[in-house]
């Protein structure tokens, strides 16, 4: 962890992600941003390794949530900036919100977002880089919100040809569905590769092809409810 020397712009952000780095604010009041290269980096896997219970499968294919891609970003950003019970700070300051929302009128971060009617009730966002996805965020404000967003996620992913889905730091949440750490020297082995490789960001899938690809996903998983 480094304290910030220059400011940051959202150029200088896309530089950082091609070489590891990320930035983070102290807390959402926090004014200053520090560059974080963590020794053990999160991937979630986009392969076999991902891991879709089978209740979580029922509840995305016919649960209450109707699900959209970067046709909120703001909103969002927003939400996994809000306090929510058990995460009353969060590291997401006004600047970040500000980078971000820079980089996706550039066509580099993208959101997924999950409805309950009109309500905006879960959804994730991130950093696009050739095949990477750098994962940001996520927040819930109804059951399985994050989660039905994720798997989403990984679907148009797989879809769209990526190779990496970096989430940063491994938590109790990400790792039910497969996300494990990596030394740093093996994730930017891999960011290497991933960033020089062509992939698209597909915002409005074939609904078909969507639903064989959230299926699919469920090939590796374990036989639990």
């Amino acid at each position: 962890m480094s304290r910030r020397q220059i400011d940051i712009t959202p150029d200088l952000m896309l530089r950082a992600y091609r070489a590891g780095l990320f930035p983070m604010a102290e807390s959402r009041r926090g004014d200053r941003l520090y560059w974080l290269d963590p020794e053990r980096r999160g991937v979630i896997p986009l392969d076999q390794g991902f891991h879709l219970p089978k209740r979580l499968l029922r509840t995305v294919l016919s649960g209450p949530y109707r699900v959209t891609a970067d046709a909120d970003f703001a909103g969002a950003i927003a939400g996994c900036a809000a306090p929510a019970p058990g995460r009353e700070d969060t590291w997401i300051n006004p600047e970040i919100e500000f980078l971000f929302l820079s980089l996706h009128r550039q066509g580099h971060a993208h959101s997924v977002e999950v409805w309950q009617g009109d309500a905006l009730v879960g959804g994730l966002y991130g950093v696009v880089l050739g095949s990477a996805f750098f994962g940001e965020s996520m927040f819930s404000r109804a059951r399985d919100a994050s989660k039905v967003a994720l798997v989403h996620l990984v679907a148009r992913l797989r879809l769209g040809g990526f190779t990496l889905l970096d989430s940063q730091f491994l938590t109790e949440h990400l790792s039910q569905f497969g996300a494990h750490e990596i030394p740093r020297a093996e994730y930017k082995r891999r960011l290497a590769q991933a960033v020089m490789a062509q992939a698209a960001w597909l915002p409005s899938p074939d609904p078909a092809a969507l639903e064989a690809e959230i299926r699919a996903l469920r090939g590796g998983g374990r036989d639990d409810a």
